[in-house]
Formats: structure tokens, sequence, C-alpha cells
């Protein structure tokens, strides 16, 4: 599975931004998929994951501002991002794992990666 992420930019703290994480080479239908961010000098942190099914975790400090989607059919997976901090600067990377779901927050164990994408919330 190849990944592609994109949609990052420069916003103000308080804008929005909409990620989006096109795949290719094989269906994503039966693999879960998750953000993760890393700040320079940090360990990349799990942002959030979704099911084949759609159920969908948050990490805490995102959660409520954050919503993770994700289409099939289009073999994409999506992060809208609202009220953004500048504690949200940092890559995001998408990633596809079959772990169980009590994992799935756990990089290591995510197969594919795509590039990272910059996201730079401005105060």
């Amino acid at each position: 599975v190849q990944l592609q992420a994109s949609g990052g930019g420069l916003v103000q703290a308080g804008g929005s931004l909409r990620l989006s994480c096109a795949t290719s080479g094989r269906t994503i239908r039966n693999y879960k998929m998750g953000w993760f961010r890393q700040a320079p000098g940090k360990e990349r942190e799990f942002v959030a994951v979704i099911t084949s099914g759609g159920g969908a975790y948050y990490a805490d400090s995102v959660k409520g501002r954050f919503t993770i989607s994700r289409d099939n059919a289009k073999n994409a997976v999506y992060l809208q991002m609202n009220s953004l901090t500048p504690e949200d600067t940092a890559a995001y990377f998408c990633g596809a794992t079959t772990v169980a779901y009590s994992a799935a927050h756990r990089p290591e164990y995510y197969d594919y990666w795509g590039q990272g994408t910059q996201v730079t919330v401005s105060s």
C-alpha cells in the first residue's frame, strides 16, 4: 500500500485544515487507518485512528477538535482539524495497520506510512 498525505499548510490559531491521505496499490478496506504527528525533536505521536467499519478514537489532546473519516470506495482517509493551536504544529503522517484496535495508537505496529505533510499553526 502506498500512502500520500496532503493538505498541510500554515494557518492561524483557531483556524482549520483538512488533511487527506490518498492510497494506492491495494484497497485499504481491511486496514485500520491512523494519523500521527511528529514535531521536531519529539517522538511520533498518535492523533486518531479509524477502523474499516468507521469506528474511531482520538488522542485526548485532539478530542472534540479533530475528526477522522474514510472513504473506502476512494481509498482515502481524511483528518478534519478545527480550533487549531500552536501546539498542533507538526508533520502529520497517515499510516495503515492490521493490528488489534487496542494497539492501534502505537506507531510501531503500522505496516505502511505516507510521507508527512507539515502543519504550522501561528499564534
